[in-house]
Formats: C-alpha cells, structure tokens, sequence
C-alpha cells in the first residue's frame, strides 16, 4: 500500500520541490506569468471590466425558478431569474463536489487536488490554500484591479491562506464554513482535538486600513496558538444570531465597496462568497416565513433578495455596460444529513460530497451587457474555466491549458481552459461551442469519474458508513467498480442504467484525456490530499519525518 506521503513515486519532500519550482514564477510580490495565451484584444480606449463573482453555497440545480424551482418550489428566484435572462446561462455548469474545491478550483483555475484541497477543509487538518498558487484576485492585481471578498472564504485557516495573503484587499466574513457543529462526531472520531471542534467560530475582517483594535472578542483560536487566525482581526462571533444576519451584512459590504471603487478609477474585482443557503438556514427577520416550504426556501428567497441588492448597486452607479456578473453555486445540496434544510438537485443522482453528476452540475450563468448575448447554452462550462478566461478578458498573459500543448517545467499546468471566445459568440452566424468537452471528478486522493461529452465513466464506488458520507472521504470508504460503469447521462440523469456494453468505445476517449492528466504530474506532481480519513496516518507519517513541507505545522 502506498504511503500517504508519497505521490506519484515521488517522496513528498522532492514532489513539494518540484511543485515549487513550476510554481508560476515569482517577482517581488507581484506574480509573472511565462509565456501564454494571448489575451483577449482591448480597443485603446475600452476600459478594463468590473468583475463581480457571487457564490451560492450548497444551492441545488433544481432550486432556482429559470432551473425549473423557484415560484413552483414555493421560494420565488425574481432577481436571480432576472439575472439569468439578461446574461448567459448555463445548462451544463461544472464544478467539484464540495465547498473547498470548489472554491479553489474557482480561484485557481486548477483542479483543486494539485493543491492538495479536493476534502473540505476543517480547522485540525493540514489542508491549506499554499502561498505559492496563484489566485484569481492576484492575478487580476497585476493589471491595476482593486480587489474584495466578502462572505465565505474556506480556503485555509493559517497566515498564508487568508485573503490579504491571496491578492484579496479586502475581507470581512468566516474563515471556514457555516453549521461547522454537524461534523463533530465525525471530527472526534478521526482524532481531530476537542480545541479544534469545540472552538466558536468567528467573524473577521480585513481592511488597508489598520483601525483601533476593540476589546476582546470570545471566538475563534486560543490566542496562544500561532498557526492559525492571529492575523485577522475578530469581529465577533458567529453563531446562530449573527448566522441570521451575516449574508446582509456581505451585501452591505459589497454594496458600499461597489459605491466606493466609483471614485478610486481603477476597475475591481469583487467575489461574494454568499453562506446562504448552507444550514443551518436561519434567516433575518424580515424573511422569516417568506417561503411556503419552510427554513431553507426562507433562505433562498433572502439569497435572491441580497443577490438583487448588488445588482442594483451596480446599475445605480452606471458601471452596468462594463461590469462581468458571475453566479453560480458551489456544489449541490446536502440533502441525507440536513433535509428538509437543503435543495434539489433537479433530475440528477447525488448530493455534496458525491462524485455523481448532481454533486458537481450547478446553476451558472454570466452577463455582460454588449458582449455576451442573452441566451441559454448547453455547452459543457467548468468553474476553472472563469480563471483563465477572465484573464483574457482583462488582458493578462497565463499558461495555456495542458492538454492543449506541452508545458514546460517551469510553467505551471492550468486546467481550466479559455472559453472567451465560446461566450462571446455562443449564437449568431459564427456560432462557437464550448473548447471542453471533459471534467475529472476527484475526491480526496482519488480520481473517482470522468466526464466526456454526454458520458460519465466512473473507476470507483462510494459505499457510505455510518456518519457524513460528505467530507471528501471522511466518513465513507470508496471501492473499485466491478466492470465498468458507464451513463448517459442526457438519456440517463439519474444514472440508472450501466451502457458499458454498448459505449466502450468512449474508454479511448476517456483514457487520452487521463494520460494528459497523468503526464502533467511527472514535472508538478500533487501534495497529499489529507482528509479526516486519512488524518492520523497523515500525523504519524510526519511524525517520523516533521522536516517535510507538507508537514509544517504539524497537526496538534
């Protein structure tokens, strides 16, 4: 059996080396990017866009009214369907299947197993955004963007992680996920330490300006410890009050900023990371009973509410016509553990945390009035495609795709894939598809399935144990098929019916599409995907070896 430290016949030690020195390359604190794709041509006079990204998180494909939920659910989606029909929506919007994934994938344009981060992340394990890769928002940095999040970050606990250490400006939100007390028995039972699940949750902020420090806020990390959030300054703590009225406070926040960049004259990038509607779905008073089925399309119909708030502040300071809108969600619904407090996943099998198509299909759209037509496109659409992409779009240089030409070592692989041109004549005359016609499904340290065309392959089964069968891992076990699997699954959405013996002949496919992968991992190989599962071996091995970078900190 192969040890937890060692990756691709590789020791961990020479795979981190390696990794750093693909890393894209550094200079002073600004990021250079090696030869690559040649951005997106700019007139003389056009401006660079505005960039809004808004994230749902844990919302289901079948939730919203333009997805087929919404008033017929009985929680009306007004401005968010509104949205959609001004922008692009998406018919086949792929993403990872949990929140940290997700959400590095997003920012980094890269499957989020080379990062070390395909588990969800929980304060007591290892797993951290590094601070060799390279965000969205850093990117953008480069060419003049003011930068922001405001809501859910959930890309890592310590210094190097945090948001002003990731190109962000700004922050004001949690630094982990909402509900976080549903996992503590699975915590304790990987020897995840009490310090770790009984901590309050905490409410931070970061600001460029440095202000007065308040008196002591009773949450977060024993102050004693230095690993984790000493950097941040605590607001307050976050609990079922403060669950109620945080996604308006990240409005509030995102409004005032949107006012604000008006007189910096620099364009910005701005990522709303929405905690709604994640259970525990306590919602503000004025959304109390809104819906006619109870706490979680309460908490919908206030995401769809705040979600029209931006909006409007947007088209209120006339910055619509050169503003990028993105909303999507992060993954589908939690529905085994938390029902009736979760989505819809629409006509699809499986839920957050599965490797099956209505874990990683989410609503998704993108607007951008005088560029991208209105309109509906099933053309397949991952959330690391925004990276490079938008990087086109504000006229930065990056890698190109791997699987597109040979990376050299020294230039880091990026998986999403540049769909400028897919969106900006999805219709008309020329009509352009999408560029991707694949997806990897990863979950923990296993490539679990592979999208190809209407076709899903998978090399392994998940069989749930007792506990959360959701984190990555960390409380169910994975076996391999016996025989392949294969669904259509435009015929087939709920995956009911095997057609290996009738579509083999996609393997080839498949399989050119793996070895692409594969072949990328000799010169940046991944770091260990830790998870609660895998945890304790994850401390012994470092135990024996506490010099590895992987290492450090070890877990208490």
């Amino acid at each position: 059996r192969r040890t937890l430290l060692v990756t691709n016949n590789l020791t961990l030690k020479t795979a981190i080396r390696t990794a750093l020195m693909g890393s894209v390359l550094v200079a002073g604190s600004q990021t250079a990017f090696a030869d690559g794709i040649p951005p997106h041509e700019m007139s003389a006079n056009e401006k660079k866009p505005n960039i809004v990204l808004m994230m749902a998180d844990n919302l289901g494909y079948g939730d919203l009214g333009v997805y087929g939920g919404g008033e017929s659910r009985g929680m009306p989606t007004p401005n968010i369907d509104k949205l959609a029909s001004e922008g692009l929506r998406f018919g086949q919007f792929l993403v990872e299947p949990g929140c940290t994934p997700s959400r590095a994938a997003t920012m980094i344009g890269r499957y989020s197993i080379r990062a070390g981060l395909s588990s969800v992340i929980m304060q007591g394990t290892p797993n951290t955004l590094q601070k060799e890769e390279v965000t969205m928002a850093e990117m953008l940095k480069q060419v003049g963007y003011n930068t922001a999040v405001y809501g859910k970050w959930h890309l890592g606990f310590e210094k190097k992680s945090q948001p002003q250490n990731q190109g962000f400006d700004e922050f004001y939100g949690i630094a982990g996920s909402t509900g976080e007390i549903t996992y503590t028995s699975s915590m304790r039972e990987h020897g995840i330490t009490p310090d770790n699940y009984n901590a309050i949750p905490c409410i931070y902020e970061v600001r460029p300006v440095i202000r007065k420090p308040r008196k002591e806020v009773k949450c977060g990390d024993d102050p004693k410890r230095k690993t984790l959030l000493s950097r941040m300054r605590k607001v307050k703590a976050y609990n079922d009050e403060t669950r109620r009225t945080i996604d308006v406070e990240i409005a509030d926040k995102s409004i005032n900023y949107i006012n604000e960049q008006q007189t910096e004259g620099k364009p910005f990038f701005l990522f709303i990371s929405w905690t709604r509607p994640h259970f525990p779905n306590y919602t503000s008073k004025a959304f109390e009973g809104s819906s006619r089925i109870g706490l979680y399309g309460d908490s919908v119909m206030e995401l769809d509410h705040n979600t029209g708030r931006v909006l409007k502040a947007i088209k209120d300071n006339g910055i619509e016509d050169n503003t990028i809108v993105i909303w999507m969600s992060d993954n589908g619904p939690m529905r085994s553990v938390v029902w009736p407090d979760s989505g819809f996943q629409g006509p699809f099998r499986g839920e957050l945390g599965d490797p099956f198509e209505g874990s990683i299909r989410t609503a998704g759209m993108i607007k951008w009035p005088g560029k991208i037509q209105p309109g509906v496109t099933y053309g397949m659409f991952s959330c690391m495609d925004f990276f490079p992409t938008l990087a086109n779009f504000a006229g930065v240089d990056i890698p190109p795709n791997f699987a597109d030409t040979d990376i050299p070592p020294n230039v880091r692989p990026i998986d999403g894939i540049d769909q400028a041109d897919f969106l900006l004549n999805h219709d008309g005359e020329e009509k352009v598809e999408s560029k991707r016609d694949h997806l990897l499904t990863f979950q923990g340290d296993e490539m679990m399935a592979v999208r190809w065309k209407q076709f899903r392959l998978y090399f392994t089964d998940i069989l749930p144990q007792e506990g959360l069968t959701t984190l990555g891992g960390g409380a169910s076990r994975s076996t391999p098929t016996l025989g392949q699997i294969i669904y259509n699954i435009e015929q087939d959405p709920r995956e009911e019916n095997n057609v290996a013996l009738r579509t083999a002949w996609i393997i080839p496919f498949v399989q050119e599409h793996i070895a692409g992968y594969l072949k990328s991992l000799k010169d940046h190989p991944n770091p260990p995907a830790v998870h609660i599962s895998n945890l304790q071996e994850y401390i012994k091995e470092c135990s024996k070896n506490p010099e590895l970078p992987a290492c450090q900190p070890t877990p208490k």
